[in-house]
């Protein structure tokens, strides 16, 4: 039952008391954010619950009307959202539907607090739990990728550079590469979450209140490393959007290149590896193809990547302090850069678990007698030539049609013994199996 008349959708939004009449419905249309934000439903339950017993401890509001606050947020943390809803954001639809329950009671939630800071907290909550699970499945694709090398790392190919062939590797070698790049990423995400913990609670509008609000205890209720240090830049502060866009990018930008080589790899030019059924697609047309869609979209979306977060710094580098009405549109596409990423992990994983690799093919490019022409070269500048006369004797050898059987592509990958050289690659092996984790194949 209700005591008085609904906020939100029934008389208008929740700011109406400032303006005669209602909006136009195109206005209205065009300013909603509940089709996106609406996303955001449990993380500002939870940042309202936090809030409101703050406000009950601090004797703002009544211990008995602060319980019964928290436990009907509960009740509508579990309720969808209806499709057919026409409050202004997921805030409006949330108290609205605390007022349809307990009247008056309900309309105490909002002391103390402005939708600046209420959703900027909604924000960052959501984007420490989107970093940490991108870790979870950043982490299932470096398994794979390590699983991939212990199963068939011995296998030599060339590297390449310029897309030539170069000097002889082995394939566990190559694959860590990839691994050591998301690694990167890694790090890159987990200090996206860490941007991320911070609380804008207690900020207000943008200068506060003068209600005796506890934002540190309320930071500590939601599990968040702190509080804001300065009320105008919490609510106006978006940095944290843009470091998980941009970690998103950037791996993005790693699976692409993984991609690149996975469709050079499994072609008929190359023959080096096949993709399992699963991952793989054919032809409406041509029965014989077997076409790696999986990887050519997952290099497609990393331009897309590069787009939102380049529109999402677009966004904000023109903007006054404090908070613009322009920040509505940072959440669609840090969203859509989260879930994108999310499902090219999946699907990566699934591609690099089922491949397979044609050893002979390999072998036979590394050992085309051109690919250890350094090695022959470092033999004279053991032997006391200048190494540049001896790069000049061995390219002129090669000029003449000269190809060399000696050494083997696995004697000069095995005299590469440095730190994080082919050599020891194995070393690299073991290092990624500890960061991994059990996600990693057991040795056997």
């Amino acid at each position: 039952m209700t005591d008085g008349p609904e906020p939100g959708a029934a008389d208008g939004p929740l700011w109406a008391g400032r303006l005669e009449g209602g909006l136009d419905p195109v206005v209205l249309r065009f300013s909603s954010s509940l089709a996106v934000d609406r996303r955001l439903l449990p993380y500002d339950v939870r940042a309202s619950q936090a809030h409101v017993r703050m406000l009950g401890r601090q004797g703002v509001i009544p211990t008995d009307d602060a319980d019964a606050i928290v436990a009907a947020l509960g009740e509508i943390a579990r309720e969808p959202v209806d499709g057919d809803a026409t409050d202004e954001d997921v805030h409006s639809l949330i108290e609205r539907r605390l007022v349809a329950r307990l009247g008056d009671v309900g309309r105490r939630v909002h002391a103390g607090r402005s939708r600046n800071d209420q959703v900027a907290t909604a924000f960052r909550l959501w984007a420490k739990d989107a970093a940490g699970s991108l870790l979870v499945s950043l982490r299932r694709l470096q398994a794979a990728l390590v699983a991939c090398a212990r199963e068939d790392g011995e296998l030599l190919l060339p590297g390449f550079t310029h897309l030539q062939r170069a000097q002889p590797i082995p394939l566990g070698h190559h694959l860590l590469a990839h691994a050591w790049a998301l690694e990167r990423d890694a790090v890159r995400l987990a200090a996206a979450r860490d941007a991320a913990d911070v609380s804008p609670l207690g900020a207000g509008a943008l200068a506060g209140s003068s209600l005796p609000l506890d934002p540190e205890g309320v930071a500590a209720d939601l599990d968040l490393g702190s509080s804001f240090r300065n009320s105008v830049d919490a609510v106006a502060d978006r940095d944290f959007a843009c470091d998980l866009a941009y970690a998103c990018a950037m791996t993005f930008v790693h699976l692409s290149r993984l991609g690149e080589e996975l469709v050079l790899w499994t072609s008929s030019e190359f023959g080096w590896a096949t993709l399992d059924d699963r991952v793989a697609t054919g032809s409406s047309m041509m029965p014989q193809k077997k076409n790696p869609d999986v990887a050519e979209l997952v290099r497609g979306r990393a331009g897309t990547a590069i787009g939102r977060l380049t529109g999402l710094l677009a966004l904000l580098k023109g903007l006054p302090l404090a908070y613009n009405r322009d920040l509505q549109e940072d959440k669609e596409a840090v969203f859509a850069q989260v879930d994108a990423l999310d499902g090219a992990l999946a699907t990566m994983t699934l591609a690099v678990g089922g491949l397979r690799f044609d050893g002979v093919r390999m072998l036979a490019a590394a050992e085309d007698g051109l690919t250890v022409a350094t090695d022959v070269a470092e033999a004279l500048v053991r032997a006391g030539v200048p190494f540049r006369e001896a790069h000049a004797q061995v390219a002129g050898r090669i000029a003449r049609g000269e190809r060399f059987s000696s050494p083997s592509a696995a004697e000069a990958v095995a005299a590469r013994r440095g730190r994080g050289m082919p050599g020891r690659w194995r070393d690299q092996l073991a290092d990624l199996e500890a960061l991994v984790g059990s996600g990693a194949r057991e040795p056997t």
